[in-house]
């Protein structure tokens, strides 16, 4: 970012697993519960004139306690929109957490169709908007929760193409068969993308915006208990992405048909942010929500 970062806090996160989910145990330990409450308690939101939060939970938190308007920007907020697709699980705990883990005052939502006023379609970052993308033989992979050894025994299954796997997992890169390990690094997965054929990757929001702004074929796993990605595949089935609930359960017939299809799902996101920016600081278009 442009300025200076005045705060760094702990926060509350989650911890990727290797099994398709989330590692609660690791995820509760790593959450630091005593300083969580603590910088609730400190960071100094009376300072602001305006709070604009992306589904944080200190400043959040911070700002319901001491009765201070905070502005919610995100695309959970969308996600909890009547109008979006909801998963045939109904998850009360996952509703629960969408709705309490970072409260705010007001909400404007990004997703991946527009859901009317005060929701937008996905904002997509400059580095992606000035790359002229390709098509190559090549598909791009990023599966967070899965283990390198899972993924490998699903994709050499496919031996018809070669496979681009960006890990979490693992601080070095090496290639068995037809799949190519390489660590998370932000440029290399960005022109990976750019000029795969194809994006397989969890049912988050950013990588699968910006494949589908890239005119890429997309594939997609929601993480296992994760309610906001079940929500997003939800939406995602319904513009026509394939959506599988593990690595496990991917029917190799269809899965095979994806790979030897050429049709992309076509979607309009226009560089709208300034818009979006300047409709914020005007009350009148301040979404209430209990």
């Amino acid at each position: 970012m442009p300025w200076d970062i005045k705060y760094r806090l702990h926060g509350a996160g989650f911890i990727f697993g290797t099994n398709g989910g989330v590692d609660f145990f690791k995820s509760v330990a790593n959450m630091r519960v005593m300083n969580f409450v603590a910088d609730i308690l400190t960071v100094p939101v009376w300072n602001y004139d305006l709070v604009i939060n992306d589904f944080e939970p200190v400043v959040a938190w911070a700002c319901r306690l001491r009765a201070k308007e905070c502005i919610g920007l995100s695309h959970q907020s969308a996600v909890l929109h009547k109008g979006a697709p909801k998963p045939k699980v109904n998850s009360w705990l996952g509703r629960f957490v969408l709705r309490y883990y970072a409260p705010a005052s007001c909400h404007y939502g990004f997703h991946f169709k527009t859901l009317g006023d005060g929701f937008f379609t996905p904002v997509i970052r400059k580095d992606i908007r000035s790359i002229q993308p390709e098509v190559n033989e090549h598909y791009s992979v990023y599966l967070p929760a899965y283990s390198d050894e899972a993924i490998v025994d699903f994709l050499t299954q496919y031996d018809e193409v070669s496979w681009q796997v960006f890990s979490k997992h693992n601080n070095r890169s090496f290639a068995y068969k037809n799949v190519f390990i390489q660590p998370v690094n932000n440029g290399e997965f960005v022109q990976s993308m750019a000029s795969a054929k194809g994006v397989l990757c969890n049912a988050g929001f950013e990588t699968p915006a910006e494949a589908l702004f890239l005119k890429k074929k997309l594939c997609v796993l929601p993480m296992r208990g994760q309610y906001e990605q079940l929500c997003n595949a939800a939406m995602l089935k319904t513009m026509g992405v394939p959506v599988y609930t593990s690595l496990g359960q991917v029917d190799e017939s269809s899965f095979r048909a994806w790979l030897k299809d050429d049709q992309v799902v076509e979607v309009n996101y226009p560089d709208n942010t300034d818009w979006i920016i300047s409709s914020i600081v005007k009350p009148e278009w301040c979404i209430r929500t209990t």
